[in-house]
């Protein structure tokens, strides 16, 4: 990391002149944002060539305390250059001048080291060593590394300039030997590049990595690039089964859209399954990632073939019409027996069936123009139940107070209200209420059309 103020030839000295007592204006900042560019490079011709693209990480502002401004700097820009192969960084920062104002000038070193850590180095010739003193850092990392799959995937697609045969998916123990100092190298990544992620406890052995590798041919020996990870965590189920959270995900932003991220998910599917777990979740998915998720879900549901009549059942009744008429609409919720079956063969877990089974539905409704007033208005009634927090259609318990010679505190009656009447209910006369769940709906049917669309074209 290295800091150059530019300096301007001037004119020679001027004539003194009388000295006049003002006020400096205001220092306002610079947000990290505007001032700081990231660019992830695979050789040290890339660095500081200009048809590299720079990559676009999450909210920098959030790295710098306060309001998220640079204080200090007159023209001031930072090129930060990530060496993908070692993992190493260097900046590139360069100035005009310098002003200690009422704010102070940031020190961006500390900054900047609270981003990059350990990787960062100060001298650009040191950081252009790395990419052939640290060549195959990744090679030697992994080498104790599980391989849990290589080669491709049947029905996965990945469009890139990548041949599957040198594709593989290695697993690590965090408290591995290695696995340690790998990820300290993979956090700036996860800070930079994975919004709201912090990293995970490396003293916890229940911690895996899973690598996507690239193999390159290179001289003697091949060339280990990584292109994305997962962390994985391992917890206890009672009595005597384990079930794994999928907690951070990352694709490099070089091999972003290509399909790799779904390969990556598909593999963890796979151990999950050949390990029996109890099922696999998902630690506070992203929106984009809860896409492709729902979309490599829905294939595996569609080829699964013990859901098949309940499904065939539940589209057959929608069908049967007018449902938006009736006073009460059905949930079309899945049988038991089928989230169960799902569960335990897939490891798809109930929260994610569920969301699941509204675009199978919506799948098998052909036409589905002919449909959509009745689909609609059961994905009304799944969206009225998930804000009341409770399934409408059950049987709801009360609490009445009843009058009583004891302490009235004590004194109550519980009961089941009959008929399917609501022990909490949505004030239809409301329209903030209802304006808000047509909102909630219309992003429903939206989600929901845009991952039948996806899954329709992976089918052709």
């Amino acid at each position: 990391m290295v800091q150059k103020q530019l300096s301007a030839a001037g004119p020679g000295p001027e004539p003194k002149k009388r000295r006049r007592v003002g006020f400096s204006p205001a220092d306002t900042g610079v947000e990290a944002n505007e001032c700081i560019k990231i660019y992830l490079v695979s050789s040290k011709e890339e660095v500081g060539f200009p048809e590299v693209p720079c990559v676009n990480p999450v909210d920098l502002n959030d790295f710098f305390d306060g309001d998220g401004k640079i204080y200090g700097y007159h023209g001031l820009k930072i090129n930060v250059w990530i060496n993908s192969i070692s993992l190493h960084s260097y900046a590139d920062i360069t100035y005009k001048s310098t002003t200690n104002g009422d704010k102070g000038i940031t020190d961006l070193k500390s900054a900047l080291q609270n981003i990059f850590a350990e990787t960062i180095v100060d001298n650009k010739d040191e950081f252009l060593n790395t990419f052939s003193t640290e060549k195959d850092f990744i090679r030697n990392m992994v080498s104790n590394g599980e391989v849990v799959h290589s080669g491709v995937i049947d029905g996965s697609r990945i469009n890139a300039q990548v041949e599957p045969i040198d594709l593989q998916v290695l697993r690590m123990e965090i408290g591995s030997p290695n696995a340690g100092l790998l990820y300290s190298r993979l956090v700036p990544l996860v800070l930079l590049f994975v919004d709201g992620s912090n990293p995970i406890d490396v003293t916890d052995p229940d911690w895996h990595l899973y690598l996507l590798i690239q193999k390159k041919e290179h001289k003697e020996e091949p060339l280990y690039q990584i292109l994305g990870f997962t962390a994985v965590y391992k917890f206890y189920r009672y009595p005597d089964r384990l079930r794994m959270r999928l907690s951070q995900i990352l694709v490099l932003p070089s091999f972003q859209g290509k399909g790799f991220g779904s390969y990556l998910v598909e593999v963890v599917n796979k151990v999950a399954t050949a390990e029996n777990v109890y099922d696999l979740t998902v630690e506070e998915p992203s929106e984009k990632f809860q896409h492709i998720r729902t979309c490599i879900d829905i294939n595996r549901l569609r080829a699964f073939d013990p859901i098949k009549p309940a499904i065939d059942s539940a589209v057959q009744t929608l069908t049967k019409g007018k449902l938006s008429k009736k006073a009460q609409t059905p949930r079309f919720t899945p049988p038991l027996n089928a989230i169960e079956k799902v569960r335990e063969t897939l490891k798809i877990n109930k929260k994610q069936f569920l969301k699941c089974w509204e675009i199978l539905i919506y799948l098998a409704l052909d036409p589905i123009d002919k449909y959509i007033e009745d689909y609609t208005s059961v994905i009304t009634n799944h969206v009225r139940a998930d804000i009341l927090g409770k399934d409408i259609e059950a049987p709801k318990k009360q609490v009445v107070d009843v009058p009583t010679l004891f302490a009235a505190e004590a004194s109550f009656v519980v009961f089941k209200s009959l008929n399917g009447e609501e022990a909490i209910q949505v004030d239809e006369n409301k329209p903030d209420q209802e304006e808000q769940l047509k909102q909630l709906v219309e992003e429903r049917i939206r989600e929901i059309k845009l991952v039948a669309e996806k899954v329709s074209k992976l089918r052709i």
